[in-house]
C-alpha cells in the first residue's frame, strides 16, 4: 500500500474515527483505527469501531498502490496532528505491518495489525430507510442531549428517543429530574431542486422504498454527541445540504441505526426497553404565559447560578 495525501485532511478524518475507539478494548486490535486505500477510486477509508459506535470516512487521495492496515489510533492520531503542513506519503510493503510515513521534514514508522482481524461495521441490508434534514437534526440534538442521564443502571435513559413521523421529528431526553422534549419540521426539497440520487448500501431505492418512513428509537446520547460533532464540522461550510438535499439517510432495523452522508457513516446500536410516557408529564394548558428576552433572562441565570448548590445544579 502507498499513499499521498494532505496533512490537515488526514488529520481531520482520523479525529473523527477516533473517537468510536475505545480506551479499553476488549481485543487489542480494537484500540486501531482501520484504514482501507483503494487505487480504483483513489479514496482513502478510514474507520473506528467499539462494538458499538462506529464511525467511518473516507477523502481523496493519490493513491499509488491499494490496501488495508490497522494503526494505532492514538499514536497515529498524535503523529499526524504534530506533523507540518504539506504532504504526507503513508507506506507499507507486501506482507509487511509496519506503516512509512514521510513527509518534508522526517519520517515515522508504526507498526499496526493485519485488517483480516477488525471486525465489520453493521450492515442493514433489510430494514427501513428515512431522511432528516440536516438543519433539524442539529437542532433536536442540541436542544436534547443536555437532559440524558449519565446513569447506566437506567440505561434508556442515557439515550435520546427519537420520532420520526411524515412532517416532523421529536427528540425527548430524560434524566428522571429534567425534561427536554424537542419538535423540528421534517421538511423534503423544494420543487426543482436536484436531489443527489437516494442510495442504501450503495444500490439504487425503488419510489416504494423512497416513500415517508415512520419509527420511534432511543439513541445512545454518546453516538448522537458524536453525529452532531460530525454534522455541525461539515455544516459550517454547508457541504451536506447542497450535496445531499433529502438530507441525512437513516438505516434502521432491530437492534441496530445507520446515519449516512457526504461520505460519512455512523452506527450506532439501539437501547433496548421502552421510554418513559414523557407526554403525560407535559401540561395541556397553563395558567399563566410570560415572554422573556432571551439574552437578558440567561444573563440573569448565570448570575444566580453562582450561588447555587453545585451537588443539585444539575
Amino acid at each position: 500500500m502507498k499513499l499521498i495525501c494532505a496533512q490537515n485532511e488526514l488529520t481531520a478524518h482520523l479525529s473523527l474515527v477516533s473517537r468510536a475507539v475505545p480506551s479499553r478494548p476488549s481485543h487489542p486490535v480494537l484500540a486501531n483505527v482501520l484504514l482501507r486505500a483503494d487505487e480504483e477510486t483513489q479514496r482513502v477509508s478510514l474507520t473506528g469501531f467499539d462494538l458499538s459506535l462506529g464511525v467511518q470516512t473516507s477523502f481523496s487521495a493519490q493513491v499509488e498502490r491499494g490496501g488495508t492496515l490497522t494503526l494505532p489510533a492514538k499514536l497515529l492520531s498524535d503523529i499526524v496532528s504534530r506533523l507540518p503542513d504539506g504532504e504526507i506519503t503513508l507506506a507499507t510493503e507486501a506482507g509487511d505491518m509496519t506503516a512509512t510515513l514521510t513527509c518534508a521534514f522526517g519520517r515515522y514508522q508504526v507498526r499496526g495489525m493485519g485488517a483480516e482481524e477488525y471486525p465489520e461495521l453493521p450492515t442493514i441490508d433489510d430494514g427501513d430507510v428515512a431522511y432528516l434534514p440536516v438543519e433539524s437534526l442539529i437542532e433536536g440534538l442540541r436542544g436534547s442531549l443536555f437532559s440524558t442521564s449519565a446513569d447506566e443502571t437506567k440505561q434508556v435513559l442515557t439515550g435520546v428517543h427519537l420520532t420520526v413521523e411524515s412532517d416532523s421529528l421529536e427528540f425527548a431526553a430524560t434524566d428522571g429530574h429534567r425534561l427536554a422534549v424537542v419538535q423540528t419540521v421534517s421538511a423534503e426539497p423544494e420543487d426543482g431542486e436536484s436531489a443527489a440520487p437516494a442510495k442504501a448500501n450503495g444500490k439504487k431505492m425503488t419510489d416504494a422504498e423512497n416513500a415517508k418512513v415512520e419509527f420511534d428509537v432511543t439513541v445512545p446520547s454518546k453516538a448522537l454527541r458524536e453525529l452532531e460533532r460530525m454534522l455541525q464540522v461539515h455544516q459550517d461550510a454547508g457541504a451536506i445540504s447542497k450535496r445531499y438535499p433529502r438530507g441525512v439517510a437513516v438505516h434502521f432495523d432491530q437492534g441496530q441505526l445507520t446515519f449516512e452522508w457526504a461520505n460519512q457513516r455512523l452506527t450506532s446500536r439501539l437501547l433496548e426497553g421502552q421510554y418513559p410516557n414523557y407526554r403525560q408529564l407535559i401540561p395541556r394548558q397553563f395558567s399563566r404565559q410570560m415572554t422573556v428576552e432571551r439574552r437578558l433572562f440567561i444573563s440573569a441565570l448565570e448570575r444566580i447560578a453562582v450561588l447555587a448548590d453545585q451537588k443539585t445544579a444539575s
